[in-house]
């Protein structure tokens, strides 16, 4: 893993001083296959098709002179030492998806307000906390993330049935879908990452498996702590890490329902992605929900209060016509997030200033 991260390292280091003058914007990722890598490889790929500006991504900015570098996540601009040494010539743009209590970086604020040109965020929750803790307003630009519409689509119940046979899921079973990374560190999680709510989403399966025949299905690296609690509670699950992205789309079709319980978000990406895929998102109001999700319309709105949650998901599993109702809404209300949209919003909004 270290030697893989030095040769990437030193491969972007080369290509940065060569193939310089052949870009305006640098758009610098994490360099581990992440999400938000995958998010740099969208608007990258779309900015170029659609001739917005030349652009393309990187681990580092040795090398960079007078560019746009966008870094696509506060961990790759500000450690706990502080922000990066970068050329005076080179403009910066952060994104920030999500403020976590404590963040040892939260103190550096008041440097990015000369030192960054823009900052940007998906949702206005975070844009209004970054405000209270001292960010200049006119700096910060939301922009939601987005949705590959040309391969996160629905599926009939055929191709359902069909998906869930592939996999080795059942067919008799509620499946519920959590894609993510909840437990801290990177080996086997068995500590809750408490901001992403694992305990909240554990809680809610547990009490819908008191009276539904429920099935979770899960994805992403460290889930030790669900797995645990999972098989404590005697309730069948599936986990498997998919190392190629794109491979996640046949898991949201074989879902029945995909559950947030999150305590902050920045995304989460899994809400637009299961709107995409036409599974009923069910969310706490966290990160884009609430700019995007209208309760009992197009998606579910949750709390915290497990007892609640639980009655309004059982609520909605049983009631057939109000489900296809918020299905259509839910498909209907996905278009505008399509990344070719996104990234003329990036164009626009940041880079073409």
């Amino acid at each position: 893993m270290i030697l893989n991260t030095y040769l990437t390292f030193i491969k972007d280091s080369f290509l940065n001083i060569f193939l310089s003058k052949n870009y305006d914007l640098f758009y610098v990722v994490e360099n581990a296959n992440w999400s938000t890598d995958w998010d740099g490889k969208y608007i990258v790929d779309n900015l170029n098709k659609q001739k917005l500006i030349r652009s393309r991504i990187t681990t580092t900015t040795f090398g960079l002179r007078n560019k746009i570098l966008h870094f696509g996540s506060v961990n790759t601009f500000i450690s706990e030492n502080g922000p990066k040494i970068i050329h005076p010539s080179n403009k910066i743009i952060l994104t920030w998806f999500h403020v976590s209590p404590n963040d040892p970086r939260i103190k550096y604020i008041p440097e990015l307000n000369t030192k960054a040109q823009a900052i940007h965020t998906s949702c206005n929750l975070t844009k209004n906390k970054l405000i209270q803790l001292g960010l200049e307003e006119e700096k910060i630009i939301v922009i939601p993330l987005g949705v590959d519409l040309s391969i996160f689509q629905p599926c009939t119940s055929s191709e359902k049935l069909k998906i869930r046979k592939e996999l080795g899921l059942p067919q008799n079973k509620i499946i519920i879908g959590s894609f993510q990374k909840d437990g801290n560190g990177w080996k086997e999680g068995l500590t809750p990452k408490m901001i992403k709510g694992p305990d909240i989403f554990c809680d809610i399966i547990e009490r819908l498996a008191e009276r539904l025949p429920i099935y979770a299905l899960l994805t992403g690296p460290a889930r030790g702590y669900v797995k645990k609690r999972l098989e404590n509670a005697h309730i069948p699950y599936k986990h498997k890490f998919l190392k190629n992205y794109p491979d996640i789309i046949n898991f949201y079709k074989a879902l029945d329902l995909y559950l947030v319980t999150s305590r902050a978000e920045g995304g989460p990406k899994a809400l637009l992605e299961s709107m995409a895929c036409g599974i009923p998102i069910i969310s706490t109001s966290v990160g884009m929900t609430p700019d995007i999700i209208i309760d009992l319309q197009n998606g579910i709105i949750i709390d915290t209060d497990i007892k609640n949650s639980t009655e309004k998901i059982i609520s909605l599993i049983e009631d057939n016509e109000k489900l296809e109702k918020i299905l259509k809404k839910e498909i209907e209300a996905i278009k505008k997030f399509n990344w070719e949209k996104i990234a003329i919003e990036y164009f626009e909004k940041i880079y073409e200033k």
